[in-house]
């Protein structure tokens, strides 16, 4: 078989986890993914289908999940196999500080002739001193690197001239090289994902985990389309905000994907699964008119998916009523972040009163809205451990009020807060204490056996082991109120209870043991055990993310053509140079 020209590859956030006693906290209980983070960022998706409309091979590689579903899985025996043009790694979000280093420090034992090129939000961010590393050979910065990745691609072919690929770090023997930038695009129509791709993985290799996005993916297959990269609003800690986009991204931001766009990607997704689609921005950030067009497509599409909105502020109950008129079945999340009205707004995402967003909820829950879902965040600037307490009481004065379609969760921010937002770069005006600024730094932070050591930061309200504190005196608060106002079920709320008891009991004994040895049973409890403790600690995932049979998640009927288009464009390119196939593709 023939190999792949590039091989995108998702390292785990710790390269060596199966090997580390790591109490890694809540971190990851309301997103899809683990404690080692191996749900791979959607960029890799869109990576591999411009690549491929070019006429490259693409490969894409969840080592994170690979090595996380077994023991006996060898990371160097399976890359020694892979022979590309080009390997490209991830290092989009910081908790892969440490795995992103060290994978391309394996590849480039293995296959020192082969280059190795870094992405993503924070390789832009640390570009320079990600180049200094020698297995590290380019970077390419920026959000929208599509063109950048093709255009190193074709210099590798011939007689290189690195100097031409836009938005590239790079060295030779005089040092570091950092090109110009890309030229900013204008649209994200032009970067969407090929599920052929992944479907013809699995078919062809009959292998059902190498390229799938997270570990549960075959029991809910949530999909997502991001309407927006970039974003208008100005967190005070996020490394994709206003602030911290125009800071050190390249490019015009926030860029949006077209209504006509939306839909079709919709659509392809609807037809090879039910699974919830998760719309990633606020629709109203775009204006009025752009978030009226996408409920139009959605219309038009017919489509039976729960659709998820999301909403930075309450949106206004005539596009509530859009929205139910437009769509069969749809969901909403709601994004308040803290009860009290002053902590909001310090966060900077958005002003509203709580009268508003209550208005909002009513609106909502009048219409045929399945799930409306509130997240609450720890960490914010101004915000006290009572704070946090008083948030539990809010949420239960809206859970008698409204009816067991509103859930909420809350959640502490970690383990970092982003390079590049303004509370990493302007901290004290903030009220945060940083604790790692380099690369490197925060690469030792993620080498620590507990989540408290972790953070990289707290706040002049509160010190990380108040966030800790608070975190699970919260969380246990709010599942409590979730099994009386019938939120969950007792089977569920138990199990949370156990979990989170079991994360406390382990926490006091490491805090016991200072930073001498381990007793051997927590040891043995710890060393590579990345759920036990960490996973459903504060929440269970099955209340975001519920799980299904494989029939009923996956429309086989839509699958098929997907695998005779994808086994068609492999027949053909057997059957054609490469080298033609690019040029009729170019």
């Amino acid at each position: 078989m023939k190999q792949p020209d590039v091989v995108l590859i998702h390292p785990p956030s710790v390269f060596d986890f199966r090997d580390r006693t790591i109490f890694y906290g809540p971190i990851s209980d309301v997103i899809p993914s683990s404690p080692v983070f191996e749900m791979y960022p959607v960029g890799f998706l869109t990576l591999a289908a411009y690549l491929r409309r070019h006429g490259y091979r693409v490969t894409i590689v969840n080592l994170a999940l690979l090595m996380m579903r077994s023991r006996r899985f060898r990371p160097e025996k399976f890359l020694r196999r892979l022979r590309p043009r080009l390997f490209g790694i991830d290092l989009h979000w910081l908790p892969h500080a440490h795995g992103g280093p060290e994978v391309a420090a394996l590849l480039k034992r293995l296959h020192p002739d082969i280059p190795i090129v870094f992405g993503g939000i924070s390789a832009t961010y640390f570009h320079e001193e990600l180049i200094r590393n020698d297995a590290v050979d380019f970077v390419l910065r920026g959000s929208v690197t599509e063109p950048s990745l093709l255009a190193l691609l074709r210099e590798l072919e011939g007689d290189p001239q690195f100097q031409r690929v836009p938005g590239l770090t790079w060295k030779d023997d005089s040092g570091a090289r950092v090109n110009p930038d890309t030229l900013p695009s204008r649209t994200l129509d032009e970067y969407d994902f090929d599920l052929g791709m992944m479907i013809g993985s699995v078919v062809n290799h009959l292998d059902f985990w190498t390229s799938i996005p997270f570990h549960g993916w075959w029991r809910h297959p949530i999909t997502a389309v991001f309407t927006v990269r970039g974003c208008a609003r100005r967190c005070v800690a996020c490394g994709a905000s206003a602030d911290a986009f125009g800071r050190f991204m390249p490019g015009h931001f926030p860029l949006r994907r077209s209504p006509a766009a939306i839909g079709a990607m919709i659509r392809e997704l609807a037809r090879i699964t039910r699974a919830p689609i998760f719309l990633v921005g606020d629709l109203l950030d775009g204006g009025a008119a752009y978030a009226y067009a996408v409920l139009d497509e959605l219309k038009r599409s017919a489509i039976d998916n729960r659709i998820v909105f999301e909403f930075f502020r309450p949106p206004p109950a005539e596009f509530i009523g859009r929205i139910d008129a437009s769509v069969r079945h749809w969901g909403a999340e709601l994004s308040p972040e803290s009860h009290d009205e002053y902590v909001r707004a310090r966060f900077g995402k958005a002003t509203f009163t709580n009268e508003r967003m209550a208005e909002a909820i009513e609106a909502i829950l009048a219409t045929r809205c399945e799930a409306l879902d509130l997240f609450f965040m720890i960490g914010l600037p101004g915000q006290t451990f009572r704070s946090v307490i008083d948030m539990t009481a809010e949420i239960e004065r809206l859970f008698q009020r409204f009816d067991r379609r509103l859930s909420a969760f809350i959640t502490p921010m970690g383990p970092f807060i982003d390079p590049g937002s303004e509370g990493f770069e302007d901290a004290e005006r903030h009220g945060y204490i940083i604790r790692a600024r380099t690369l490197a730094e925060h690469r030792a932070l993620l080498e620590q056996r507990d989540w408290e050591s972790i953070l990289n930061y707290e706040t002049k309200w509160m010190t990380r082991a108040e966030i800790v504190d608070a975190t699970y005196e919260a969380a246990g608060r709010l599942n409590d109120l979730k099994e009386r106002y019938g939120r969950i079920s007792s089977h569920i709320a138990a199990g949370v209870r156990a979990r989170l008891s079991s994360a406390k009991s382990i926490r006091k004994q490491l805090a016991a043991a200072g930073d001498g040895p381990l007793d051997p049973n927590i040891h043995r409890a710890l060393v590579g055990e990345i759920r036990a403790f960490s996973e459903g600690t504060i929440n269970d995932k099955a209340e975001l993310f519920p799980s299904g049979a494989f029939l009923r998640n996956f429309r086989i009927s839509g699958i098929i053509p997907f695998i005779a288009r994808e086994l068609m464009g492999r027949f053909r390119a057997r059957t054609t140079k490469p080298s033609v196939m690019r040029t009729i593709r170019a």
